[in-house]
């Protein structure tokens, strides 16, 4: 398709729908939307561009109910009608801006939080369920939204909040039992958040919620909100254990189903043979190196073990704050979530990086066990 000069289109365009019916209009903008979905995987930026200026025009004269099944199909775009996608998501109507709004990449940081301060409650809910969403957002819509959008907000995995974030969940917490749990619930939500959380529960919520809560979640929990909170690690599974997880986790890896879902299954119900043989397999570094990666502080080596993995940076958050010891900070996990979109961006180096690291200590487990062999045999 070539390129049609803006001037060009605009001129046809405002001879064509001068004073035409109003269904002629619908049909215009149905024709012209069609054409830009068919051509998604061909059309380049100025015919984008073009089609925009067209779509503009039309739209200004369109009920919201048609201008909805624009919305709709411009979310499914890459490279989507970057003018019309913004003044549609600044729609009055939520049922017209509700799709760009949840789901859109062509809408700006600036221009959301522009949304989310002028907007209602439906707008709000709208971006609440956006992912990812930084602290600054999330701020500007836990101070205007009501209860479902505070709900919806901490239930959105990629949703990230700031300390003055927190109070206020916290503070609606006290009062939205759903709030509370899913909150207590979080994987991200750092130690000192759960325990200024609990003693603004009523008994029955705080029982509730534990008794709701997973087994590893809930000793994490009691955990935390213990006088001296232990740091140490859960004991690690047996070799017996592992034999059995490993031939689990190689057929289900065989059939393709040892992926996020599982795996972050694994974590948050605290199977630890499961984990660690899911990351052994998938990583192909041994056991013992996936142990000790599992056991350390630093969060580097398991970060970089997840990304070896093909994990999505969920499903290793879940790993991270699942693994025993104190949950970790925002500092934490802000420099985790950094590390991981560094690897991603250089794939080929920590690649290169990773295989060595896994080689060299397999290599040191190999070794150290071949020595105790000879130890005993000369003895």
């Amino acid at each position: 398709m070539n390129a049609i000069l803006p001037a060009d289109i605009v001129a046809e365009l405002e001879s064509a729908i001068a004073g035409c019916a109003y269904e002629r209009r619908v049909r215009m903008l149905r024709q012209t939307t069609d054409l830009l979905v068919a051509g998604r995987d061909r059309l380049q930026e100025p015919e984008i561009s073009a089609l925009d200026e067209v779509l503009l025009r039309i739209a200004e004269r369109i009920e919201p109910k048609a201008l909805t099944q624009l919305s709709t199909a411009l979310v499914e775009l890459s490279l989507a009608p970057r003018e019309t996608s913004r003044r549609l998501a600044f729609h009055d109507d939520p049922m017209v801006a509700g799709p760009l709004l949840l789901k859109s990449r062509t809408i700006s940081a600036s221009d959301l939080e522009a949304i989310a301060t002028s907007r209602g409650e439906q707008h709000l809910l709208a971006i609440a369920g956006r992912s990812p969403l930084d602290p600054a957002l999330t701020g500007i819509l836990l101070k205007r939204g009501g209860k479902n959008v505070g709900r919806a907000l901490v239930s959105n995995p990629g949703a990230t909040f700031s300390e003055a974030g927190y109070a206020m969940l916290i503070a609606r917490a006290e009062h939205d039992g759903e709030i509370a749990r899913a909150l207590a619930f979080r994987p991200d939500t750092p130690d000192k958040v759960v325990r200024g959380l609990f003693p603004r529960l009523k008994p029955d919520a705080r029982a509730s919620i534990l008794d709701a809560a997973a087994p590893a979640l809930r000793e994490r929990i009691e955990t935390v909100l213990s006088p001296t909170p232990a740091a140490a690690r859960p004991k690690l599974p047996s070799s017996i254990d592992y034999s059995e997880a490993r031939l689990s986790v190689v057929a289900l890896n065989r059939v393709g189903k040892l992926n996020d879902s599982t795996i972050n299954r694994f974590a948050v119900r605290g199977e630890a043979a499961n984990l660690i043989a899911s990351l052994s397999v998938l990583s192909g570094a041994p056991i013992d190196v996936i142990e000790k990666i599992i056991a350390d502080e630093d969060c580097e080596a398991l970060v970089m073990a997840c990304r070896a993995s093909r994990l999505n940076w969920q499903t290793t958050l879940a790993i991270l704050c699942n693994r025993g010891g104190p949950r970790l900070s925002y500092q934490q996990r802000e420099r985790a979530q950094k590390l991981f979109d560094e690897l991603y961006l250089s794939t080929s180096q920590w690649t290169v990086r990773w295989g060595e690291m896994a080689a060299s200590a397999g290599a040191a487990t190999a070794d150290n066990n071949n020595n105790r062999v000879k130890s005993g045999a000369n003895r």
